[in-house]
Parts: C-alpha cells; sequence; structure tokens
C-alpha cells in the first residue's frame, strides 16, 4: 500500500505544482497579449491533447518531471505577417519580466493558499516542554532544564515542537547567541536564556537540532513491549516476536522504550542480548544491529517499535485561525519558509550546511508517499513546502531557469538593449552544466539514502 501512495502521491504533486507553474506563465502571456501555442504537463509522448478555441494546444505527457509553455517567438521559427504583434520577443522587456516572473509567483500564492486552509483547519500541537537536558551540553550550559516550556526561539513564538525545529534549522552552521524564552511549570512570566552556538552543526549530512543541543522533549513513557517488527530487521532475525517485553539490554534494566532507541541509535553493528520476557518465561536473545545513515554518521538500528500511547490532554494544544487571521499566517509561513530555502541554499555553497541534504526525485516521492499516506493535512503541508521550493529555485539567476530569464531581461531593461546571442549563449552552456550537476548531486544523495 505504502508504494501505491508514493506512486499517487507524488503523481499528484508533481502534477499540481507543476500545472500551477505553468498556467502562471500562460495566463500573464495570454493578458500580455503572447499567442501560447502549447500548454503542456510533463514531457515525451503525448498521452492526450486539444485545443481551445485561441488554438492553444494542450497536453498531458508521458513523463511527469516537469511541464512548459512554448509561446509564439520568432527566434524559435517563421512568424506570419499577422501574428508578429502576438510574438513574445516583440513584447516589452517589463511584459517578458512579467510572463517569466509568473510561475514562480503562482508557487508562492499556491504555497499561502495551501497554508491558509490548513490554517483554518487547525492542528493539534505537543507544547514543547523539555522532558531532559543532558548534563553538559549547550542546552544545560544556558541553563535549560526539564520542565520548562520553550515559547520562543529568536523572538519567534512557538507552539510546538515543530516549530522550533524550524527557528533551529535556520541557525544551522553558526556562531552566535541563540535567543530562548522559557516558561517554568506554573509561572505566568517566561524568563530569556542565551545558548552560545560555535559553527553548530556546520557540515553535518543529518542535522538534529534540539537533539543536538541536548534537549529531549517530553513525551509519555512508552513500556517497552514489542508491537511491530521490520521483516527484514535485526529484531525479526534473531527471533523476536511481538508482544515480547524487553527487560534488559546487556545486562541494563529496561523501563522504557526510549531507553532502547537511545542505545541502539550509538552502537551500529553492535552484537547486544536482550533479556525478553514471553509468555511468562524470561529469555536471553543475541541480537546483531544493523547500519543506517552515511557512512560519517551511521546509527544503530533494531527493526522494532512500540505502540504509541495517548498523551495528557494538557500537553497537546489546538492551534487554528479564523478566515482573515488565515490570510496573515498564510503569508508568514510562505515567507519563512522561503528564506529558510534561500538561507539554506547559501549555507550550502558556503560550506555552513552539508550538500548531503539536498533531495532529488526519490527523496521527493518517498516524502509524497508518507505525507499523503499520513494525511490530508500532512500531504498540503508537503505540497506548500515543495511548492515554495520550486518557487525559490527557479527565481535563481541561473540561465535556463526562470531566474536566469529575469537575469537577463533586467539587463535589458538597464542597458536599452539586450545581450548579445553569443552571451546569452554561453549564459545558457554555463546554467544547463549547474543544472545537470546539481540533479546528479541531488540523485546521488538520495541513492546513498536508499
Amino acid at each position: 500500500m505504502s508504494a501505491l501512495y508514493m506512486i499517487v502521491g507524488t503523481l499528484v504533486a508533481l502534477g499540481v505544482l507543476v500545472t500551477f507553474h505553468e498556467f502562471g506563465h500562460f495566463w500573464v502571456a495570454r493578458r500580455c497579449g503572447v499567442k501560447v501555442l502549447r500548454f503542456s504537463v510533463g514531457f515525451g509522448m503525448p498521452l492526450l491533447r486539444w485545443h481551445d478555441r485561441r488554438g492553444t494546444e494542450f497536453v498531458i505527457a508521458a513523463i511527469p518531471l516537469g511541464g512548459y509553455v512554448k509561446m509564439l517567438d520568432e527566434r524559435e521559427g517563421n512568424v506570419a505577417v499577422e501574428e508578429l504583434d502576438q510574438s513574445f520577443n516583440r513584447k516589452s522587456v517589463r511584459q517578458r519580466i512579467a510572463i517569466v516572473a509568473a510561475g514562480p509567483i503562482a508557487n508562492f500564492l499556491l504555497a499561502l493558499v495551501f497554508f491558509w486552509g490548513l490554517a483554518i483547519l487547525g492542528s493539534q500541537q505537543v507544547r514543547p516542554v523539555i522532558g531532559e537536558v543532558e548534563v553538559g551540553s549547550i542546552a544545560a550550559k544556558a541553563g535549560l532544564s526539564a520542565g520548562q516550556e520553550i515559547v520562543a526561539v529568536d523572538g519567534e513564538p512557538t507552539s510546538g515542537w515543530a516549530a522550533v525545529n524550524l527557528q533551529l534549522v535556520r541557525r544551522l552552521g553558526e556562531t552566535g547567541a541563540l535567543q530562548v524564552m522559557v516558561r517554568e511549570q506554573g509561572a505566568t512570566v517566561d524568563s530569556p536564556r542565551q545558548l552560545e552556538l560555535d559553527k553548530w552543526l556546520k557540515g553535518a549530512d543529518e542535522p538534529d537540532p534540539i537533539r543536538s543541543l541536548g534537549i529531549r522533549p517530553w513525551r509519555p513513557a512508552l513500556p517497552p513491549v514489542l508491537a511491530e517488527l521490520d521483516p527484514k530487521g535485526p529484531a525479526q532475525a534473531a527471533g523476536l516476536k511481538t508482544g515480547d517485553r524487553l527487560l534488559a539490554l546487556d545486562g541494563q534494566a529496561l523501563n522504557d522504550w526510549q531507553q532502547v532507541v537511545d542505545w541502539v541509535r550509538a552502537h551500529p553493528d553492535s552484537k547486544i542480548v536482550l533479556q525478553v520476557e514471553r509468555e511468562g518465561a524470561q529469555i536471553d536473545l543475541p541480537v546483531t544491529l544493523a547500519r543506517r545513515g552515511e557512512s560519517n554518521a551511521p546509527s544503530g538500528y533494531l527493526g522494532a517499535g512500540v505502540k504509541a500511547v495517548d498523551w495528557p490532554p494538557e500537553m497537546l494544544r489546538e492551534v487554528s485561525y479564523g478566515p482573515l487571521e488565515a490570510i496573515g499566517e498564510g503569508a508568514r509561513r510562505t515567507w519563512t519558509m522561503s528564506v529558510l530555502t534561500l538561507e539554506s541554499l547559501k549555507k550550502m555553497l558556503f560550506g555552513e550546511l552539508s550538500v548531503k541534504n539536498l533531495s532529488g526525485p526519490i527523496t521527493i516521492a518517498k516524502v509524497a508517499g508518507a505525507s499523503a499516506q499520513s494525511g490530508m493535512a500532512d500531504f498540503l503541508n508537503f505540497l506548500a513546502y515543495l511548492s515554495i521550493s520550486l518557487g525559490v529555485l527557479n527565481l535563481l539567476p541561473i540561465p535556463v531557469l526562470d531566474g536566469g530569464h529575469l537575469l537577463f531581461y533586467l539587463i535589458e531593461w538597464a542597458r536599452g538593449r539586450p545581450l548579445s546571442d553569443r552571451v546569452q549563449g554561453w549564459g545558457m552552456q554555463i546554467g544547463i552544466s549547474l543544472v545537470v550537476g546539481v540533479m546528479l548531486l541531488a540523485l546521488v544523495n538520495d541513492l546513498g539514502r536508499l
């Protein structure tokens, strides 16, 4: 079933985002008097095609990895004299800028609409209450302690752990003070804490911001009773069964599932002995843990899970907005994620963030499937993030992307005449090389994650 979710989720995500992006170009081109020859969603062999009353051909093609809008243009073929005024290249610089910019802008507007809908629907969030602080950690040195609730990070309110993580991600690779506001249990006044960062998680392949500060979020205790097993995991191979209660790991008594998780993660490829209670009897089972993750930052893997328990009502909060308030919330989230995407790209460029965090089509497909399977709200959230990424990436000043065309047109606007065909040709060659290189890097990262 997960494979079906992945296929359907990916097709829906790419179909919606690409169609909306290209519709932005199409709609503004029509308003500027440009004749649109073809509106294609996907590449390759057409699966479905039709024409409208203006002669535009609409196509749904076999390879759903993008799309395009083909406009009448003298640079791409002969144009009849009576249609010259409908040619893209005959339009003013401002009109061409508007047409090219419309695609990415459409993606930002779509993300805003998704975030607006999610804000109205509301969500149940776990209050960001600290459960444990590691001795000697960055958080401990700043005076954070168990029981405190994180109410703001760098001045931004944090209603749940997702908001805390988002604000921390913005500081990856940086040096300086991280400002955190906390509220003690039962208190009504917030107090500031200052965490000192020094090239924090710079170049980390799989950064875990909250954990790296030494913070463990509060959560209800999980009895170490197995409820699920990976058919190909070490636990299944060692003979563990659902319903088994883990009593000890290498002689260390176990009272909570998190103890198992922490120990296993830190010991990839290790051989351990689990003491298990099964049907009233106690047995010892040797297990060889597997290894997961990048070679320089691996984690252990047991291949077992436990049943979730209900959260206490006081640890949850409902967050929702009215229709008008949701517009502001949608705009704020769209802006925040757009800036974060740009900052992340800059940090990758300067080595503050590992390029291994760059994801390609395989990871996108996996996340699309997981979010679709998780529910409509998670899928809409994923679509909004992906739409923002598509908008930001297309605005980068790289020839062959929308941003590259905008760069050429802005230069033409400033100097009163376009760059020479030779210069634009060089730019296109460089742009193609960059785009292909980044795509290959993203694909290599995807294969590494597999």
